[in-house]
């Protein structure tokens, strides 16, 4: 990525524009302060070589190793959730050892970079009363916080993925009350909307109405969308063929580690509700390049949903353009900025729902690293508008293994407002391709001579157009150069 050319013209412009755009070009570079090039704002706030537990006390500790309840290694955090003072993370049961499949920390207590996670919502939820009956939770992969202060849990209710996979509860919705911790309500999805390869891997919360709520899991081995409606306690779900993968979108490549994935419908955001009352979601398989968008009007409404006539409702908003595959992705309602998981990438990039063009040009990036950024897997904006990000070298820990004496698990965060500072989603920059429309407009070479030279000679201050040229150029080049 270093030392690329910022000059993003047209091929068939004439060589002497294309020289003196990239002579303006290396000119602002070096007039600019080095930071400016690259904001990557977000720093470390706590980070793990592995993770440990808040056991009652030692004894129960060295008791969990010994009996191979408790293996460090096979401990992986994937998702990740802010709630006020607490930070949640989801470990699922994808090898053996797992002694708690959801923890949290004390944002006000912690006194560590590498704390040790409480079980939520206690011990006793993770374990077995026998081995004929599953914990009350799981393996969650996903979980997520509603501004009414409940914690919704979508537990795949499967064990040992990666190993010997066992179904030991149906996918489930578990939604506690954050006030108290107490279980709200289990909803197990009913029979047919478990097919066959099914893995229920994430979840959106639209919840401008708290007793009529409704909750989008995503399925991304059997690509589909199941909509649940809290108010009437039921389910539908919901086909399309944008839910599937691009089978030219399947390869990967981080760190060296080659492997190939068909995962279908993935990522799901919601912005906040629309004059009719109803939010967009946007979403995007995870071996994709391209982003969607349906109101949730459509999903709401079960026989609309269930429409095949519907097919159009569901929009191509565009593409990210070489190794673009998204993995999660979370709208801040705030700002209507939409932070996106890049794990081809090591990147975290964002787009400003505003913009009416989804390219790679409009795309910002927030913060790239092969070092503090390695597979990015879970994305969140807390209620103070902090963006969290959780990196974990999943791809490592499912391919390979994960070095115990390495930093392994990572969680990174800034304000929004830091994080989207000069990027294309800067809420105070104008759009990245107005602004390279207009730089176009003002390069290309004028086909009528002026009649009236300026006044002033070579003397004369700046016109308004060189002036607009400089201001442009200087917001060109310190955007775009994450794309190239």
């Amino acid at each position: 990525m270093r030392g690329v050319s910022c000059v993003m013209l047209r091929p068939n412009r004439p060589r002497s524009v294309l020289l003196a755009a990239a002579g303006c070009c290396a000119l602002m570079l070096a007039l600019l302060p080095r930071p400016t090039r690259a904001n990557d704002n977000l720093r470390v706030a706590y980070q793990w070589s592995e993770i440990d537990f808040e056991f009652s006390n030692d004894a129960e500790r060295q008791e969990a190793l010994a009996t191979r309840r408790y293996i460090p290694e096979h401990v992986i955090p994937v998702g990740l959730e802010v709630y006020k003072k607490r930070l949640f993370l989801t470990l699922p049961r994808w090898k053996d050892g797992i002694p708690a499949s959801l923890g949290y920390i004390n944002l006000n207590e912690t006194t560590t970079q590498s704390p040790k996670l409480h079980p939520y919502p206690n011990w006793s939820a993770h374990r077995r009363i026998s081995e004929a009956d599953a914990p009350e939770i799981v393996s969650p992969f996903r979980i997520r916080a509603d501004r009414c202060g409940r914690l919704w849990v979508l537990d795949t209710g499967v064990e040992e993925l990666l190993t010997n996979t066992t179904v030991t509860a149906p996918t489930s919705l578990l939604v506690y009350d954050l006030n108290n911790d107490n279980l709200l309500r289990r909803y197990a999805f009913p029979a047919e909307h478990i097919k066959e390869n099914s893995f229920y891997a994430n979840i959106a919360v639209e919840d401008a109405v708290c007793e009529d709520t409704f909750a989008y899991a995503a399925d991304l081995g059997n690509p589909g969308l199941v909509v649940y409606s809290w108010k009437q306690q039921e389910s539908w779900r919901v086909k399309h063929h944008f839910f599937h993968p691009d089978p030219l979108a399947g390869n990967y490549n981080i760190t060296g580690i080659n492997f190939q994935w068909d995962d279908g419908l993935f990522g799901i955001a919601l912005s906040k509700p629309q004059p009719d009352g109803y939010a967009t979601l946007f979403f995007h398989p995870l071996s994709s390049l391209n982003e969607f968008a349906v109101s949730t009007k459509v999903l709401r409404n079960r026989s609309a949903a269930l429409d095949a006539s519907n097919y159009h409702e569901f929009k191509v908003l565009g593409s990210r353009g070489p190794n673009g595959q998204a993995g999660v992705a979370f709208l801040d309602q705030k700002t209507g900025v939409i932070f996106y998981a890049l794990p081809n990438l090591n990147a975290i990039t964002c787009w400003k729902t505003s913009n009416r063009a989804y390219t790679i040009k409009s795309l910002g990036r927030v913060y790239m690293s092969t070092v503090d950024m390695v597979f990015p897997n879970d994305v969140k904006v807390d209620d103070e508008s902090r963006l969290w990000v959780l990196s974990d070298r999943l791809h490592q820990y499912m391919y390979e293994s994960l070095n115990r004496n390495d930093t392994n698990f990572r969680i990174l965060t800034a304000t929004v407002k830091d994080a989207i500072q000069n990027t294309a989603c800067d809420t105070n920059i104008k759009p990245l391709p107005d602004i390279i429309t207009n730089l176009g407009d003002i390069l290309r070479p004028s086909t009528v001579a002026p009649k009236v030279a300026p006044k002033g000679g070579s003397n004369a201050a700046p016109t308004v157009q060189s002036a607009g040229i400089m201001s442009i150029l200087l917001v060109v080049c310190a955007t775009v150069r994450f794309f190239l």
